[in-house]
C-alpha cells in the first residue's frame, strides 16, 4: 500500500509539473515563459557587460494584438522620479525604430516602453542584434543592450502567446 501511494504521489506531481514546464523555454540565453501573474508571455534576457564594469543588463519583452512592451533595466542607471516620462530614439544595429519615443521610469534602475503593436516594429528587432535608446536629453545615461538570438527568441514568444492559457 505504502509503494502504491508513493507511485501515486510521484505521478501526481509530475502531471501537475506539465503544463508548467510547457509556459516556459529556453532560446540561447533567453526565457520565455508565461507567469501566473502574467497576462501575456515573456521574452526575456539577462547578462553582466564586463566592458561596463560587469553591470547587468536585463531587457524582457512581451506583446499583444494591440501593444509591444519593452522593460530594460541597466543597474548603472540612478532615475530619480518614479513615473517621470522620458523620451528617447530607439534603434537597431541597423535601423531606426522610433524617434522620441515614451519611457516610463519604473524604478531607478527600469524603463519601460509601451507602443502600438506594429509588425514592421517586429520585424526590426527580431533581426537584430542590438537595441540602443537614446536619450534626447542625457547622452550619459543612453544605452545599447545586446540581443543576440532575437529572432528566434521572438518566434518563441509568439508560439508562447499563440498556446497561453
Amino acid at each position: 500500500m505504502k509503494k502504491f501511494l508513493l507511485a501515486a504521489g510521484v505521478l501526481a506531481g509530475a502531471l501537475s509539473a506539465g503544463p508548467v514546464l510547457a509556459q516556459q523555454s529556453r532560446v540561447g540565453d533567453w526565457t520565455i515563459e508565461k507567469r501566473t501573474q502574467d497576462t501575456h508571455c515573456n521574452a526575456s534576457r539577462g547578462y553582466k557587460d564586463k566592458e561596463d564594469e560587469n553591470r547587468e543588463y536585463v531587457i524582457v519583452i512581451t506583446y499583444s494584438e494591440k501593444a509591444i512592451v519593452i522593460v530594460m533595466i541597466y543597474d548603472g542607471w540612478e532615475w530619480d522620479k518614479v513615473g517621470e516620462i522620458l523620451r528617447a530614439d530607439v534603434g537597431t544595429d541597423d535601423a531606426d525604430i522610433m524617434k522620441k519615443a515614451k519611457w516610463e521610469v519604473m524604478d531607478k534602475t527600469t524603463v519601460r516602453g509601451i507602443f502600438e503593436y506594429d509588425q514592421s516594429m517586429m520585424d526590426r528587432l527580431s533581426k537584430a542584434k542590438r537595441l540602443s535608446l537614446d536619450f534626447e536629453d542625457d547622452d550619459e545615461d543612453s544605452i545599447e543592450m545586446q540581443i543576440p538570438r532575437a529572432g528566434e527568441a521572438l518566434a518563441a514568444l509568439k508560439f508562447c502567446e499563440e498556446n497561453r492559457k
